[in-house]
């Protein structure tokens, strides 16, 4: 194999397009509960992103070493089951990630003054051993894996010193329900799947966006004092932008969902893929909208703009 086969092999196992959605997760968690409109990056949102970074790239990585007998069978072309990789190398490598991580998150810890993060971080080791080693097969699967992501969300805010309002708490609640939903979504992904499963997960999907954008709605809204975008909340001014913003998301999250239709519909494995794939890529886009209902539109774009290096990856590496 050429070097740049070998390189492709291991973007290829570590779902590279897919990191850029962490990435997101985790400034947005962040800049929700900071309230920043200054493109000012803080240490501890930088270390934040590092170890949300490195938590997914050990998730991907730990997940096919797990996988790498049922992948033979199902996904030979994949790097470990077509010997592109080494099992052991990989295995060393996932757990090298999975300290690094560990590592960052105790440093965003010790930046921002507050021992949640590496509380967090001790969280999302022990949900990714668990989802990979154990939990993966069984019904609780996507449940778990929702919670990876949900508190991948959490590690941002915890940096920042959050969440600090009530409905805060039903962003990274919202987020984990709908990437659970997902995971369901995408179970029989390499075989035609069976439309009644397609749909209840599509319910799962629909109930975490719900829940994300309420979040951030009411968060917004019991705010007191000024909010960077929204402005004061007075009548006529915060509201009307507020309904804007819902107007937004509700736009974002019923194009997301008629995409899972079409799999509903047609339960073929492109389709279910293509939908998977667009569910996954969205949620840059809704994490950029979440930042946007509290920081204003520099740093939502900021968000918005790692779709790019998404878009560009994903040409070449599955993102599933």
């Amino acid at each position: 194999m050429t070097r740049m086969g070998h390189l492709l092999a291991w973007a290829r196992l570590l779902r590279l397009p897919n990191h850029f959605t962490a990435i997101a997760d985790v400034l947005a968690g962040y800049l929700v509960v900071a309230g920043l409109t200054m493109l000012l990056a803080r240490p501890a949102m930088l270390l934040a992103a590092a170890a949300g970074w490195a938590f997914y790239a050990a998730g991907m990585v730990l997940n096919d070493v797990f996988d790498v007998a049922l992948d033979s069978v199902e996904r030979p072309e994949r790097p470990l089951p077509s010997g592109q990789i080494n099992v052991k190398t990989a295995a060393l490598v996932g757990q090298g990630l999975l300290a690094l991580a560990g590592l960052c998150a105790c440093a965003a810890a010790f930046a921002s003054g507050y021992p949640a993060p590496a509380l967090v971080g001790a969280g999302l080791t022990a949900a990714i051993w668990t989802y990979d080693r154990h939990a993966k097969g069984t019904p609780f699967g996507p449940a778990v894996m929702g919670l990876c992501r949900g508190l991948n969300w959490l590690l941002g805010m915890s940096a920042a010193g959050g969440p600090l309002l009530p409905p805060h708490w039903l962003i990274p609640v919202g987020i984990a329900v709908y990437v659970a939903g997902i995971t369901l979504y995408a179970r029989d992904e390499a075989t035609t799947s069976r439309r009644a499963a397609l749909a209840r997960a599509t319910a799962v999907m629909a109930l975490g966006l719900l829940l994300a954008g309420c979040g951030a709605f009411f968060g917004v809204r019991a705010s007191t004092g000024a909010i960077p975008w929204a402005g004061t909340i007075q009548p006529g001014m915060a509201v009307d932008r507020l309904t804007a913003w819902a107007v937004l998301w509700s736009m974002v999250s019923a194009s997301i969902l008629l995409r899972a239709a079409t799999g509903v519909l047609n339960p073929v494995p492109q389709a279910v893929r293509a939908a998977v794939g667009n569910a996954i890529m969205s949620l840059i886009t809704l994490d950029a909208i979440l930042v946007l209902s509290v920081c204003g539109e520099p740093w939502a774009v900021v968000i918005l703009a790692l779709l790019a290096p998404f878009h560009l990856l994903r040409r070449f590496i599955p993102p599933t």
